[in-house]
């Protein structure tokens, strides 16, 4: 077995905690999007962990859209006011 453990949102936006539990609970294009990110981030994670089999190709391709997701939601982040209940 493989090393490699996957990055949630809580460890790619550590500083972002608050902002993250108001984005989930009242933006529903928040929520498909981490839940996006959370479905590529477990295949990235099989397939690196050796649990499931895929070509370089298709990994690199699940790479560049995760690197997506997380650059979408850092923007709706970004836009989010600091320390809002």
């Amino acid at each position: 077995m493989s090393a490699h453990t996957p990055h949630e949102l809580h460890d790619a936006f550590p500083d972002h905690a608050e902002a993250l539990h108001r984005l989930k609970l009242g933006n529903a294009h928040f929520v498909r999007l981490a839940g996006r990110h959370h479905e590529v981030n477990r295949e990235i994670h099989r397939i690196e962990s050796e649990v499931e089999a895929a070509s370089d190709e298709r990994l690199e391709a699940l790479k560049r859209e995760r690197l997506n997701l997380l650059d979408e939601i850092a923007a709706m982040l970004d836009q989010e006011p600091e320390g809002a209940a």
